[in-house]
């Protein structure tokens, strides 16, 4: 036997192998060993990572980036781009190619890359000379012993002879966005939340931990691949977890997303599949100032169904102060940050085109057991700052060190009524003003009150006859009381509409109101869920 195909074989299997050589000679047997296949690397090989990772003190990432990386502004940031004519099986004729993020800004830990084809797992080089830095002048020893600070993904959406399109990316603690045919980024996704808006004990914020994604496997597509595998290690101070996306492009692209959760440390709040997106304003908040555009966002609601609690649709608000609320749901069926609006008028932005981002919704694979969606919705002053999270809180705080799964698919799209219940109809917009009353002389009146119009649409409404008059069914909470609603038909639109007005009690204290359709016994819609926050 040569020494090279010993010298590749490790551990038991190269000692069972000498062991068996001599008897083999001493039988008179010719015995030709090949050396073994690469053995295959899967979610098991990073879950147990993430297992001993676990048993470990944590160790904070080291940084190697130099104070000129570190003070780079966003736009010299943005000229450093990787060379797309060094992008991973850019020349192999592959359906996927990979390019990376340069580390600098606030973005200043390496993170491990890795291949994952039929010589097994193998590291992927930094090079400094693989990157375009624009006019950004750094010099020699800026670029020593760096890394890379994310990746991204690219696949021909939109165009089969460009195979540059970006569809996913990795950057930033555990964040990620993705997108399908004709949508921009917008909204992100994160591995997992830790503590968010939890109170100390001085009953202000204690901070939240944001676990990083330490490195990645990209498994090698065959050339007819419709999916991609990536694998992720994720550390912090208060957990480990490893992580499988299956990424699938389309017109809604899918990511099938297996995970599983070690904590390292006892922690309050623990947060499943984040979602954080961007509320300014819109005309459920209408801007505070003067402005051309409608409205300002990467989504305007959040969406959930629950076995046991149906649909509810509650629109996001952008409020004076921190507003924290959670839905409790014994079975969770999916929940997601939405984006409802795609009709251009609705924003009236040729730049950043808030009409092509597309809305996440998510939908449990294994039984994640009773817990609830958590909206968190802080307050900002403009669209650069991400102010809206949604994540899954489940009942039930896993034991230290003990595995725990959460499976789930998520999908990004702009065909948001694809996942809705087609019998029920859905919020189409909300529209937030001051109360009025017409006057005997037809001259409106402001009274005090808060106004709401509220535009339901869908198969549920379409198919009633033309004589039935649907009813609103509207609860207002104890800090407040309805003085008027009405439902009339949206006749130059289609569907139905809502007016409601409300008076609160208590300006310092929110006031929910919760509203649906109903014709007779039967539920004509979702729930319209509306937390009027603080106006202090």
């Amino acid at each position: 036997m040569s020494d090279s195909i010993l010298q590749s074989v490790t551990g038991t299997t190269r000692k069972r192998i000498l062991s068996l050589y001599p008897l083999a000679i001493a039988a008179g047997l010719w015995v030709v060993f090949t050396a073994p296949t690469a053995l295959a690397f899967d979610f098991e090989d990073v879950a147990d990572k993430a297992k001993k990772l676990v048993e470990q003190d944590y160790q904070a990432p080291e940084t190697n980036t130099t104070p000129k990386l570190r003070d780079l502004e966003y736009e010299q940031y943005a000229q450093i781009q990787y060379r797309m004519d060094r992008a991973i099986w850019r020349d192999e004729e592959l359906p996927f190619n990979l390019s990376f993020f340069h580390e600098g800004m606030h973005y200043v830990s390496a993170v491990d890359m890795n291949i994952i084809d039929d010589k097994g797992a193998h590291e992927i080089p930094f090079k400094a000379e693989n990157f375009h830095y624009g006019d950004v002048q750094l010099a020699e020893e800026d670029l020593q012993d760096l890394g890379f600070a994310g990746i991204k993904i690219h696949f021909p959406i939109n165009d089969p002879n460009t195979i540059d399109d970006e569809i996913m990316v990795f950057q930033g603690a555990s964040y990620f966005r993705v997108i399908g045919r004709d949508q921009i980024y917008g909204l992100s996704g994160r591995g997992l939340a830790i503590d968010t808006e939890t109170p100390s004990e001085t009953e202000a914020p204690s901070g939240e931990e944001f676990p990083n994604f330490r490195e990645f496997w990209i498994k090698k597509p065959e050339p007819d691949a419709q999916s991609l595998t990536i694998f992720a290690l994720l550390d912090s101070p208060s957990a480990t977890g490893a992580y499988r996306f299956v990424l699938e492009p389309g017109d809604d692209s899918v990511l099938d997303v297996k995970s599983r959760i070690f904590l390292r440390e006892p922690i309050q709040k623990l947060g499943i599949t984040p979602l954080t997106s961007m509320f300014l304003f819109g005309p459920s908040q209408p801007s505070p100032t003067l402005n051309y555009r409608p409205a300002i966002h990467d989504s305007n609601g959040l969406l959930i169904y629950g076995g046991d609690t149906g649909w509810t649709w509650r629109p996001l608000v952008n409020p004076k102060n921190v507003e924290v609320s959670s839905q409790h749901i014994d079975n969770l069926k999916g929940f997601g940050l939405l984006q409802r609006s795609h009709a251009f008028h609705d924003y009236e932005d040729l730049i950043d085109r808030y009409d092509l981002r597309p809305s996440a919704w998510i939908e449990p694979k294994n039984d994640w057991g009773p817990g609830a969606v958590e909206l968190v919705e802080i307050p900002t002053k403009n669209e650069t700052n991400d102010n809206i999270v949604a994540f899954w809180k489940p009942d039930e705080m896993p034991k230290i060190g003990e595995a725990v799964d959460f499976d789930y698919r998520m999908y990004w799209t702009k065909n948001e009524s694809k996942y809705h219940d087609p019998a029920l109809s859905w919020v189409d917009s909300t529209m937030r003003s001051r109360g009025e009353v017409r006057q005997n002389d037809l001259v409106r009146e402001p009274d005090g009150s808060t106004a709401f119009v509220i535009d339901f649409k869908g198969p549920a409404l379409e198919s009633l006859a033309p004589d039935v008059q649907p009813s609103a069914e509207i609860r207002v909470g104890e800090n407040g009381e309805l003085f008027e609603s009405q439902v009339i038909r949206n006749v130059a639109e289609g569907g139905w509409r809502v007016i409601l007005r409300v008076k609160r009690d208590d300006d310092a204290r929110p006031l929910e109101i919760r509203a649906h359709l109903q014709e007779g016994e039967r539920r004509l819609s979702e729930t319209w869920f509306y937390r009027l926050p603080v106006a202090n």
